[in-house]
């Protein structure tokens, strides 16, 4: 179903870290908008809503994958977070236990999927319906 290039943009936040969080992904192919998930997440720092995001839409790949196959490309992630960029690109040790055991699943989802995933930082600017998911799922929780 899906054969143009995967496209994901995942966010978290919290309002006052630690505080109540949320997280929430966009999946694009083709240019179109193909999927749209938010979670909230209760009382969570910033960093651990980010891998929240980055978390549900990796289950979603994985759910997903009979529709995925097609494509050759690599699944591109944009998120706002370089620190978890960097660190799920192997860049940046994770010191913080609470975070240890969200790379660890993250990890363990990557290893299911069959094609390259690609973890790309942007600034928060060119995150916009991420994060508008986000809080949109903070004022619903509040």
């Amino acid at each position: 179903m899906y054969q143009d290039k995967i496209i994901i943009h995942s966010d978290g936040g919290a309002r006052g870290n630690p505080g109540p969080g949320a997280s929430a992904f966009v999946v694009e192919s083709g240019g179109k908008l193909v999927y749209q998930h938010n979670k909230f997440l209760g009382n969570v720092t910033n960093n651990v809503a980010e891998y929240g995001g980055v978390i549900e839409a990796l289950k979603w790949v994985n759910e997903n994958l009979s529709q995925l196959k097609h494509s050759l490309d690599p699944i591109e992630f944009y998120l706002d977070s370089e620190l978890v960029a960097r660190q799920l690109r192997n860049e940046y040790k994770v010191k913080n236990e609470n975070l240890r055991v969200l790379f660890q699943e993250a990890q363990s989802l990557l290893k299911q999927i069959p094609v390259k995933i690609l973890f790309i930082a942007i600034p928060r600017s060119k995150n916009k319906i991420a994060d508008l998911l986000v809080n949109q799922k903070l004022d619903e929780n509040l």
